[in-house]
């Protein structure tokens, strides 16, 4: 059936007061405008609300039973005004955010605790996935924004904006007591031309495989390539396992694992870069919101 809220605030009146005079009084009306809203929400229930005499008026079983769902829906509509307000400014909603691994141990967990500190009614979908799938994803409408590393293909440029996040150098992820490891020291890969390499297939993040193997090609090498893999835990737990060296963004130094021991790279290693894309059609509050918090502390 269909009802207006006015009929639900007319029975709650008459209902608290069981006194039409009283009800419509508080109601700032004349009482037979709403004694007939009352018949007739009755007659649209198909059931008597009030049990009506001269002297009294009193709630019938099935107007016991509607009082508190009719307050229940009134106080729902009265937050209406105030849950448009804060969708619009961003404040709940939804964001879906996809992210590379490497991020998970930069720039991650920072921004989710400030964007969460500040928008607690926002709920963030999280998925990790590497670049090339963030791109589909975006490209095709299935993510708000992601964490990647670029550059962005042309074709994806059209579409996408995009902010750079962080910049840090490439350093060196090695077996736990590797023989030309010393202390603390920078090293030279000179001294490490007999290791096998882990590394990122070319596919999924062309600028870091040619800034890892652009680092061998200045150091007049050509790397043996053991093992490739996708994700930053994978090729760090190969490297645990003793199964070659890899050079890895800075921030994946975070990740303690037993047997790997993590160093920088002697000269002018190569950076790495991790940025936010997202597209440029898409209005949301909520990642306007965010977007926000990325200008902040970036």
């Amino acid at each position: 059936m269909n009802y207006e809220l006015r009929q639900l605030r007319y029975f709650v009146a008459v209902a608290e007061e069981l006194h039409f005079g009283r009800a419509a009084h508080r109601l700032h009306m004349t009482q037979p405008p709403l004694s007939q809203t009352i018949q007739a929400f009755e007659a649209a229930l198909g059931t008597p609300l009030f049990a009506r005499t001269n002297r009294s008026v009193a709630l019938t079983p099935a107007g016991h039973a509607l009082l508190p769902e009719a307050r229940r829906i009134l106080q729902q509509a009265a937050t209406l005004p105030d849950l448009a307000q804060r969708a619009a400014a961003g404040e709940i909603g939804r964001l879906s955010l996809a992210f590379v691994s490497s991020a998970d141990y930069s720039v991650l967990p920072a921004f989710l605790r400030e964007f969460r500190a500040a928008y607690p009614q926002v709920q963030i979908d999280l998925r990790e996935a590497t670049s090339d799938v963030q791109l589909d994803d975006l490209m095709q409408n299935r993510v708000d924004a992601g964490l990647l590393i670029p550059p962005l293909p042309d074709k994806a440029k059209i579409e996408l904006d995009y902010a750079r996040v962080l910049s840090e150098p490439l350093i060196l992820a090695a077996p736990h007591g590797l023989k030309g490891l010393r202390a603390k020291h920078p090293v030279n890969l000179t001294t490490l031309a007999d290791q096998p390499l882990i590394v990122f297939p070319r596919r999924i993040a062309p600028a870091l495989h040619d800034a890892i193997m652009g680092c061998f090609h200045d150091a007049g090498m050509t790397p043996r390539i053991a093992q490739e893999a996708i994700q930053m835990q994978t090729i760090v737990g190969l490297v645990s396992a003793g199964m070659g060296i890899a050079l890895v963004p800075q921030s994946v130094s975070n990740l303690k694992r037993p047997g790997v021991d993590y160093r920088t790279l002697a000269g002018k290693p190569p950076t790495v870069e991790t940025g936010l894309a997202w597209r440029r059609d898409n209005h949301s509050p909520v990642l306007r919101a965010f977007l926000e918090l990325l200008r902040k502390k970036t």
